[in-house]
């Protein structure tokens, strides 16, 4: 971990750029269970090479806590980079590629680690070789264990200089001739004409044209590339949400109530009852709410803006001391009261923010010296001309919370900024501008606007379920797992008015399931060697309980039929509609078909194969390429588009003139090499055997 902790000191950019690239080689402590007995030895196999079980699971560990991200993202993240790894090491072994120490330097230069980072670019923005070296030496004199914690990262440096290698070759071998170039120009720059007639398939209703599952499974058979897929489970559920009854609010609401009554207590020192007086009339407000609240005593002052929207008028125009409430707002009773309200609580302000080395958070070479001169060059500037204050902040400002809103930030109250600027904006009037220094550097400042602002004390109690409410709520999720086992507990959960989902398609790892959000135990459950179809299990999280089931499992490496509909049925569906359409559409000419089938004749001009686009019908790109395929003047057979059937007579074609189509070329070469590594990819994974046990290890 030293790499990390000297980066830390150096730059928070490089800190998640190295803590991601070292991930491949630092070792956690944690390595995550998967319940009983030992798991496999690996999570997969790629071409014959293994992934180490431990070693997989100690780099999702790593990832998690790097990232904070799920446990079921980490899995994802760290499979896809082993497999990509693997593959492009076999590559790059048979074609014998290799990367000297000296091209190491080269490397770090596109390295995202360091191409952008300002810890290693000189004041023109270029890559400083100089500063970069001077950070390896850092480490070599921090002693053998940081040492090896770089020559560790130095591997993973020589992958990517590998890697980028390997796709450069590629995208060296991709050439683009006249004749391709050409024939891009003119698709894209000829234009057709034609008039047509045409039925839209919506005017056929969907229950003539219904499609059966054997029917899109018959598809899918025919087109298994496309519908290649890991495992699957299909599962419905119900959800019994736990939420507080309107018997648990009224309580809360009777004990908030009662805070704005006097209360007897005792007191211990004097043996004596002592009279507490109510939340309109203590004294010392700040201990009562702290005393009797959920939530903490709040000291700062709000304009009326930045008050809870619902109740914005009544608490700010609460006069002094004076109570509001109860009230519900979120999970909460509140009791409000006005301490205080004066001018000028609030502040809207801008800045300019000139660093110098040195300074908190600086990244910079500037002297304190230079760093106070440009700040007072920038104010005369802005006292000249203050309308050009908002661009200047976007052009100098190294304040990059603010300077994309031209240096402004709103609502200031005390005591939520650094010193030297509150002061400057309190104790300035609206309109002044001026310089103020604090720990970040010199701020050119211009105080906009002063605002009224309230301090607001509240009383908040939670609204919880109570033990009562949470036994209903228990017993309601309990009949319906019940009735789950016997019949159709769906529609039992819909007359009991709860949320529902049905025909949901899990795959592995996946967390986010609609309408309950992530719940990656139903998904383990589902995945498990044990779970069969039919299996039924209630979820009991603090939101409530799940009451789900699996009605479908698929091992068979396609997509499930009810995923699959979702493409196949519009295409088979479309098939069949046409069919009834054509039977409509007699005739040999455009003016027969119109008339046999009651449709108009439409016209369109100038359309493109690059946008093929009919008016009032969409995109049709099949339409518009016979378009240009058919002779002038001539009737083509009937289409079937994408929106419907149609007969198009072409009426003219414009061919784009000749031109020197150099520009194509570089424009298709460029297409071409940026998709290089996408398109790699995908091939190696396609020819590559792959062998994943993911589930068994993690589900």
């Amino acid at each position: 971990m030293a790499v990390l902790s000297k980066i830390r000191q150096r730059s928070a950019l490089l800190i998640a750029g190295i803590g991601i690239a070292l991930l491949a080689f630092i070792v956690g402590d944690v390595v995550r269970g998967t319940g009983a007995g030992a798991p496999p030895r690996n999570v997969g196999k790629i071409n014959g090479h293994e992934i180490n079980t431990r070693e997989f699971s100690q780099r999702v560990a790593q990832l998690e806590q790097q990232q904070q991200i799920s446990n079921s993202q980490a899995i994802e993240t760290i499979w896809n980079e082993q497999v990509s790894t693997i593959l492009l090491n076999e590559e790059i072994e048979k074609l014998g590629l290799r990367i000297g120490k000296e091209q190491l330097v080269n490397v770090a230069k596109s390295h995202p680690v360091f191409a952008n980072n300002p810890e290693f670019l000189d004041e023109a923005g270029q890559f400083n070789t100089q500063k970069f070296n001077e950070f390896i030496l850092s480490f070599k004199s921090g002693g053998p264990e940081m040492w090896n914690q770089w020559l560790a990262f130095e591997k993973d440096l020589e992958r990517f200089g590998l890697q980028q290698m390997y796709f450069a070759l590629i995208q060296g071998g991709l050439y683009t001739t006249d004749l391709d170039a050409k024939f891009a120009y003119k698709t894209d720059n000829s234009k057709v004409s034609f008039d047509y007639v045409t039925i839209a398939y919506s005017t056929i209703n969907n229950e003539e044209a219904s499609v059966s599952d054997a029917e899109i499974l018959d598809y899918m058979k025919k087109h298994e590339n496309r519908f290649k897929s890991e495992p699957t489970r299909v599962i419905e559920y119900a959800f019994v949400p736990s939420l507080p009854s309107n018997k648990d609010k009224e309580e809360v609401k009777e004990v908030i109530e009662g805070f704005l009554k006097p209360s007897i207590q005792y007191n211990a020192e004097t043996n004596k009852n002592d009279t507490i007086a109510g939340f309109r009339t203590v004294k010392n407000v700040e201990a009562f709410v702290i005393a009797n609240s959920d939530l903490p005593y709040d000291s700062l002052y709000y304009a009326k803006k930045d008050l809870p929207l619902e109740f914005q008028e009544e608490l700010f125009n609460l006069e002094p001391n004076k109570v509001f409430g109860p009230y519900i707002l979120g999970d909460y009773y509140y009791l409000t009261r006005l301490v205080d309200k004066k001018p000028g609580a609030s502040v809207d302000a801008a800045h300019i923010l000139i660093t110098y080395e040195g300074a908190q958070m600086a990244n910079t070479t500037r002297t304190k010296e230079a760093a106070k001169a440009k700040a007072e060059e920038i104010l005369a500037k802005v006292q000249a001309d203050s309308s050009s204050f908002a661009t200047l902040a976007a052009l100098e400002s190294e304040d990059t919370g603010s300077k994309a809103k031209g240096g402004k930030y709103e609502g200031i109250s005390k005591g939520t900024m650094v010193k030297g600027f509150e002061d400057f904006i309190f104790n300035n009037p609206t309109g002044k501008m001026g310089i103020a220094e604090t720990e970040y550097g010199f701020h050119v400042i211009q105080v906009l606007d002063k605002k009224e602002g309230v301090k607001l004390a509240n009383i908040a109690r939670k609204i919880e379920v109570s033990d009562a409410t949470a036994d209903e709520v228990f017993s309601k999720a309990t009949s319906l797992e019940q009735a789950a086992a016997t019949g159709d507990f769906i529609a039992k959960a819909k007359e009991m008015n709860l949320d529902t989902q049905t025909k949901v398609t899990l795959h592995p790892f996946q967390d986010q399931l609609p309408g309950i959000g992530q719940q990656r135990a139903i998904g383990t459950w589902a995945f498990n060697k044990n779970t069969k179809e039919g299996d039924i299990k209630r979820f009991d999280n603090a939101d409530g309980h799940i009451i789900a089931k699996v009605t479908t499992t698929n091992n068979t490496g396609l997509a499930s039929v009810s995923e699959a509909r979702l493409a196949v049925e519009p295409i088979l569906m479309n098939e069949k509609k046409a069919k009834i359409i054509r039977a409509k559409m007699t005739g040999a000419t455009l003016e027969e078909v119109s008339k046999s089938s009651n449709a108009s004749i439409a016209s369109t001009t100038d359309v493109t194969i690059k946008a093929p686009l009919i008016p009032m019908s969409g995109y049709e790109p099949q339409v518009v390429g016979t378009a240009f395929a058919t002779e002038v003047n001539t009737n083509s057979k009937l289409i079937d588009g994408a929106r419907g059937v149609y007969m198009i007579k072409t009426t003219s074609v414009t061919n784009a003139p000749d031109i020197n189509v150099n520009s194509y070329k570089s424009r298709i070469e460029y297409t071409d090499r940026s998709q290089v590594q996408g398109r790699t990819m995908n091939v190696l994974k396609d020819r590559a055997k792959i062998e994943d046990n993911r589930i068994a290890v993690y589900q």
